[in-house]
């Protein structure tokens, strides 16, 4: 089982870190909230620990654009702050747990363990941006009600470019996650196929969604949240 640990003190996360490799656990540190992110991003993890008061992005900042990704990941809300508008505040953010500073390593250990007992969720196979839906499942894409019909490739972009909605990605990117084509390939094919997505997803309608960020790569994002 894989753990990431988001802590800022040192000595707290290397304890740790410690503590959970003893127990038989793949633990790795992040020591702040982007680094937190990172993280996230480019590794799958079982379960996090996650500390509030951390510097670059606070806790529940991260915790919330976790859920708000879609990302499902158990989270386990470790903290100094003891109020109770504060336990409500990470529960409702979508924490499983949350257990207060100081703490017996033994609890939390026995917490981490039932979170992970626990059946996962099901990641919801509907996607949507604006009034663009996406259907993982049934490989269907409508826009205001309207289906869509993308090929193959254009729906694995679009299913890209909706999962980091709001998020530029860049050329290089897009092609290593749809076309596995790596540093030093030719990225052209990316414009191609984000011209020929575009005249499906967004030229029939008044509300445009696909944007080029010139010199870097595209993002999709509804209007109100520009």
């Amino acid at each position: 089982m894989k753990l990431l640990i988001i802590e800022d003190e040192t000595k707290t996360a290397s304890f740790l870190q410690r503590g959970f490799s003893e127990a038989g656990f793949v633990a790795t540190v992040a020591a702040d909230g982007l680094e937190g992110m990172h993280q996230i991003e480019t590794a799958a993890f079982d379960l996090i620990v996650l500390d509030i008061m951390l510097p670059g992005m606070d806790g529940l900042q991260l915790l919330s654009w976790m859920r708000a990704r879609g990302l499902q990941t158990p989270v386990l809300i470790l903290t100094a702050r003891d109020a109770v508008s504060d336990r409500v505040r990470g529960l409702e953010v979508g924490a499983d747990d949350y257990l207060v500073k100081p703490f017996a390593f033994s609890e939390l250990l026995a917490r981490v363990r039932t979170i992970l007992r626990r059946p996962p969720l099901r990641e919801s196979s509907i996607l949507k941006v604006g009034d663009l839906e996406l259907d993982i499942a049934a490989h269907r894409v409508t826009r205001s009600g309207h289906r869509l019909d993308l090929t193959a490739k254009e729906f694995s972009l679009l299913s890209l470019l909706v999962r980091r909605a709001g998020e530029v990605l860049t050329r290089t990117f897009i092609a290593e996650s749809v076309w596995d084509i790596h540093s030093g390939g030719d990225t052209n094919v990316v414009d191609v196929s984000v011209r020929r997505l575009r005249s499906k997803v967004d030229d029939p309608f008044a509300e445009k969604l696909l944007r080029t960020v010139r010199g870097v790569g595209y993002v999709l994002e509804a209007p109100e949240h520009r």
